[in-house]
């Protein structure tokens, strides 16, 4: 079904711009101006200025963000900055990297890969997309046709074939550097033929889960329409066809997928009497929790939710750790969502507290009144304190397999339901679209 194949890629030349790590960043969407000046200063090639450049008031339709960013690239390119693979092949990417003091290592194999439409369920999504998002990486794409970062896909191996595959390559790698983070990359291209062909032969009956990418890949999607419609039909092995994805193993041990906490805001009493334990206990069994002790307060929040689906709603005089009851079961088997769905602690948030509890509407939440999200514990616990909240929910990680089942329901996951630690970096390999 997922037919992944090898690249030829471009990668920074080191003879050219020294130390790799001055070169790279992170996604796009999680660059705030002020790192995105940074990285301009960081090197002259950053990949910066391909991925996400400055925009300027006396932009116009000849010169802007896009079009700088294409001839930025062209120049790169005749200049020996980027280099392309003599052959093509697969490349090993690993991070290694430390959370909540315990480390991980994370195993990402990087080919470029068909891309196709929603319906053939070859390639799942697992969340909806916003269109804002799409229009300016559409604009990049047709300015470069270049695949400047790599989506996020996983695969199922229960097996462990592709793990031990990899494992061979791990133990050299050609490239290895550690970031502004303390992360450490390491690339190994892969081109040894029997290995190529059994990756590509490994991938053919799979099929790929979206992690993070959703928006990029509806793009690529748009862009190969695009080309396809101008041009009369596109080659098969046509590059537009295809886009760079990193693949990991559902059951990788360095997948986390960290917890997106709620935090409420400008609730009406009403509403507040609303996240009593007499109310909540309608759809949940409430435990109080008497600890003052945010830590043990969280290890609390944990261990419930190693049983079983567990949220703790948080006021300035309560903290009450909640598990969905009968009726609670009952409500959100009629939420017109999957068992996968209905299955999740941030879809229980959403259904029983957010809607039927307080009567806060999709529309609200997409207008930005009484909700917003925090992934730090301790940012949450803080705006609580002072007094920016009038309540928090605070949430465990999603098991990456929670996902991937929302996806093969062809159901969508509750907004803000995962973030996946850590991103991917920009600029080790890129992906030419002809």
């Amino acid at each position: 079904m997922a037919d992944v194949q090898p690249l030829r890629g471009f990668r920074y030349a080191q003879e050219k711009v020294g130390d790799l790590v001055q070169t790279v960043t992170p996604p796009f969407d999680v660059i705030t101006p002020e790192a995105q000046a940074g990285y301009y200063q960081n090197n002259p090639y950053n990949i910066i200025r391909l991925e996400l450049g400055k925009t300027y008031p006396t932009d116009s339709g000849l010169n802007n963000v896009y079009t700088r960013a294409a001839r930025t690239l062209a120049e790169w390119r005749l200049e020996g900055v980027l280099q392309q693979e003599k052959q093509a092949c697969y490349y090993l990417y690993q991070q290694h990297f430390t959370y909540a003091g315990q480390s991980y290592s994370r195993t990402s194999l990087l080919a470029r890969v068909r891309l196709e439409p929603w319906d053939a369920q070859v390639i799942l999504p697992h969340e909806h997309t916003r269109t804002k998002d799409k229009e300016d990486r559409l604009q990049l794409l047709r300015a470069c046709s270049t695949n400047f970062s790599p989506i996020m896909c996983m695969y199922d191996d229960p097996q462990g074939r592709i793990r031990r595959l990899l494992s061979a390559y791990a133990e050299q790698p050609e490239v290895r550097f550690v970031d502004e983070n303390g992360e450490e990359h390491l690339l190994q291209p892969i081109t040894d033929p029997e290995h190529v062909r059994l990756l590509q032969d490994f991938f053919a009956p799979r099929q790929l889960y979206i992690a993070d990418g959703h928006h990029r890949y509806t793009t690529a999607l748009s862009y190969r329409d695009e080309l396809d419609q101008q041009r009369g039909g596109l080659h098969p092995q046509d590059g537009a066809n295809f886009m760079l994805m990193a693949l990991i193993d559902v059951d990788d041990p360095g997948m986390l997928v960290l917890p997106t906490h709620r935090v409420l805001f400008d609730l009406t009493a009403e509403q507040e009497q609303q996240l009593t334990e007499e109310q909540l206990s309608r759809y949940f069994a409430v435990k109080q929790v008497a600890t003052t002790n945010d830590d043990a307060l969280l290890t609390e929040l944990a261990q419930a939710g190693g049983q079983q689906p567990a949220l703790l709603v948080k006021t300035s005089d309560q903290a009450l750790l909640l598990t969905i009851n009968e009726q609670g079961r009952q409500l959100m088997s009629e939420s017109g969502h999957s068992e996968a769905w209905n299955a999740l602690d941030v879809a229980m948030v959403q259904h029983l507290i957010l809607e039927t509890l307080l009567h806060i509407t999709a529309e609200d939440v997409a207008a930005g009144k009484n909700i917003r999200y925090i992934h730090d514990t301790q940012h949450a616990l803080q705006a609580l304190s002072n007094k920016e909240a009038q309540a928090i929910i605070l949430l465990n990680g999603i098991p990456f397999r929670q996902v991937r089942d929302v996806a093969l329901a062809d159901d969508r996951m509750p907004q803000k339901s995962t973030y996946l630690y850590p991103k991917l970096i920009t600029g080790l390999v890129i992906n030419p679209l002809w």
